[in-house]
């Protein structure tokens, strides 16, 4: 029997590595800089959290986690981004709650399904809105209101960020868990809502919380609760929904992914430090003030609850008739 050639040999073993599975080392991982993706602007709360976040994991991951704002086309630029960039730990996409939307608001965004083409890191946190509305509006709390608004069906008119925006859809659950009819008037952006809640020209709406303390604390708006399941640290003496309308919730979320096929090491080398990041006190203390409330919720969790968030949003989508515009 001949023996192989040198080529033959060569290319056996070439093969062998090719088929190799290749797993990744914790121990090896990070060797240079992370760049995590964020699907919004600089300056608003989804890119401050995730910088502060960020630093926090730079400190256990002994190397930068640089921040890049890819924003546009409801968030589908930036996780399409990091979908089509290798799965080597090296490019994360801190999802939002966009994630579980798209797929039934607008299904021809990228990428169609979140779930198969993200690997699931860790949860990084979720902020709350607060339901507040006009001073002239004779009604002081979530109970009252939604007396009043049966009482007078559509005639009540209440904001949003803009059509399909995480608050149009909290509005949406709310009439539909309460069976009210409150009017939705969407805008371009939570700031201009704002102004004309002030004025009157519109009844109320779902804020973030920390947009709206001004004019909660100037008396110009009242607020009747906040959207998470249990009360905020900014506004301890506002009651939750859910205290009246029982397993109400709708809050805006962040979490921390990569792409599929990223090596199991590396991700549980990165959801060690975003735990750690997320269970920092102060770090806690600091996001609290403005509102956010750390979570830290690790990748099974997570794969869980985009499931949960995609199936519940996508209910409230059909049941109110959203369609983008």
């Amino acid at each position: 029997m001949p023996l192989p050639s040198r080529r033959q040999i060569l290319a056996a073993s070439t093969l062998l590595l090719t088929a190799a599975p290749q797993t990744g080392r914790a121990e090896d991982y990070p060797s240079r800089a992370v760049t995590v993706v964020v699907g919004y602007p600089p300056g608003g709360i989804s890119d401050t959290a995730t910088r502060l976040i960020a630093q926090r994991m730079e400190r256990e991951l002994g190397h930068p986690v640089v921040v890049e704002n890819r924003s546009g086309a409801a968030t589908a630029i930036a996780s399409t981004y990091v979908v089509q960039s290798a799965p080597d730990g090296y490019t994360l996409l801190m999802g939002a709650t966009t994630l579980a939307i798209n797929p039934t608001l607008q299904p021809n965004l990228e990428p169609k399904d979140p779930q198969k083409a993200l690997a699931p890191v860790g949860m990084g946190y979720q902020s709350a809105f607060v339901l507040h509305v006009h001073r002239d509006l004779p009604v002081h709390s979530v109970a009252e209101l939604i007396a009043y608004a049966k009482a007078n069906p559509g005639k009540l008119n209440f904001g949003s960020s803009g059509n399909g925006a995480v608050n149009h859809l909290a509005l949406a659950r709310f009439n539909n868990a309460t069976g009210t009819d409150l009017q939705h008037v969407p805008y371009r952006g939570g700031a201009p809502a704002l102004i004309d809640l002030r004025t009157g020209r519109i009844q109320g709406m779902f804020s973030a919380v920390l947009e709206a303390l001004p004019a909660i604390r100037e008396g110009v708006t009242r607020a009747l609760g906040v959207s998470s399941a249990e009360r905020v640290a900014l506004l301890p003496e506002v009651p939750a929904v859910a205290e009246t309308v029982p397993g109400f919730e709708a809050v805006y979320w962040q979490a921390l992914f990569a792409p599929a096929g990223t090596p199991q090491p590396v991700l549980d080398r990165l959801g060690a430090a975003l735990r750690t990041a997320t269970e920092d006190p102060d770090l806690r203390a600091r996001l609290a003030e403005q509102g956010v409330t750390l979570q830290s919720g690790d990748a099974a969790f997570l794969r869980g609850f985009l499931a949960r968030e995609t199936e519940s949003w996508g209910k409230v989508i059909q049941a109110a008739h959203i369609r983008m515009e």
